[in-house]
């Protein structure tokens, strides 16, 4: 069953620690705030009476309930915020006085289970690291900047005024350090080691979920092309993502053949992700070349559309050494001499096969191996 399966219940559990941890936070200001809304004097009070005094609660919690989205898209950017933001829950909860225990033990089991399950989270994008690494910046900014404003009378000089706040929070989580302004009391310099320690991590973590996709798909694409280049010699090409293409690759594997597959731009396709797969017009000579056309044994043209694989032959006729075989598929019994005329190798006809089968099938006649390989394959000399 679907909800079985590791991500969707890990997200449900991710969600639930989010939300009992900010449970404590939302039940002071429900039943604080119709009492105090004629009492705001300034941000401190509204500070205080939002339950931002644990302000570091706040953020890790809506933090969770954010990052439990993101498991549940199963994105890899997303289950390593979740690791880290785990970690300081059960950290938060274990150290302080106040902490809940349990909430401690369910943040640790959750991250083993991570840990463990870490394949299930395996999607991987630069809209989606982009989005979590915004999600994470902001929730660090928003605890920097209200945290600075409620403690600005514990730094020198006081922090006073929002643009003091900005300009403090920015500096601590650069882990640039002025100096100008300086935590003069331990509640102040642990705030400050938060937002340092804090800032590091997501900056590091921000980095490599946005740029790591980019520079290790190219890298990735770059070896894989080199080495794919190399390896192209007295092996097998086919064309198209057919079915008749997929079953015939399936097959050539079997037998342990050196497979090339081109599909065009914009085709969809089921073939398996280590596949050795070029993504071009099939009917370039730089293409056919790309994949090692002038080295190849044979060359398959397997497309649904028979006028696209009349192109694609001329097109490999033109780069083909003399020992390469061009075998080309006809889709309709109407197209077999058009093919013909552009002289493959062999041309080939299921259409031809299945209706004289069935005609032999009905009237009683007996066909040999002979007379199946005839009606199949039609060689140009």
């Amino acid at each position: 069953m679907g909800w079985l399966k590791p991500h969707y219940w890990l997200s449900l559990l991710t969600l639930f620690i989010g939300g009992i941890f900010l449970h404590p936070v939302l039940m002071q200001v429900w039943n604080t705030l119709p009492a105090d809304m004629e009492h705001f004097t300034g941000w401190k009070d509204a500070i205080s009476t939002f339950g931002l005094l644990r302000l570091p609660q706040v953020v890790l919690g809506s933090a969770i309930v954010l990052m439990s989205i993101g498991l549940f898209l199963r994105a890899r950017v997303a289950w390593t915020f979740a690791l880290l933001l785990l970690v300081v829950v059960a950290l938060f909860n274990f150290w302080l006085t106040a902490g809940n225990l349990r909430i401690g033990y369910l943040a640790l089991i959750d991250t083993l289970c991570l840990l463990y399950f870490w394949r299930d989270f395996s999607h991987s994008s630069l809209a989606a690291g982009t989005l979590f690494a915004l999600i994470s910046f902001a929730s660090l900014l928003t605890y920097a900047l209200f945290g600075s404003l409620y403690l600005g009378a514990q730094f020198h000089p006081p922090i006073t005024e929002f643009a003091q706040a900005l300009y403090f929070s920015t500096v601590s989580m650069s882990t640039v350090g002025y100096g100008d302004i300086i935590p003069v009391t331990s509640t102040a310099r642990f705030f400050t080691v938060s937002i340092i320690i804090m800032g590091i991590t997501v900056f590091a973590t921000s980095v490599s979920a946005i740029i790591g996709p980019v520079i290790g798909g190219n890298l990735n694409r770059m070896i894989k092309g080199r080495i794919s280049h190399a390896m192209r010699k007295n092996h097998i090409i086919i064309v198209g993502a057919s079915p008749l293409a997929m079953s015939v690759y399936a097959g050539l594997k079997q037998r342990n053949e050196t497979v090339t597959v081109i599909v065009p731009p914009g085709i969809s396709h089921e073939y398996p992700a280590e596949a050795d797969i070029i993504v071009d017009d099939p009917s370039a000579n730089q293409t056919l070349l790309n994949a090692g056309a002038n080295k190849a044994r044979n060359i398959l043209v397997l497309r649904d559309d028979d006028s696209d694989n009349a192109f694609i032959v001329l097109a490999a006729k033109e780069v083909v050494s003399p020992e390469t075989k061009i075998i080309a598929l006809v889709n309709s019994d109407k197209n077999l001499n058009k093919i013909k005329r552009v002289q493959p190798d062999i041309v080939f006809s299921l259409q031809t096969l299945a209706s004289e089968m069935l005609l032999a099938r009905l009237s009683g006649e007996k066909m040999t191996n002979q007379d199946l390989m005839q009606l199949l394959f039609h060689e140009n000399h």
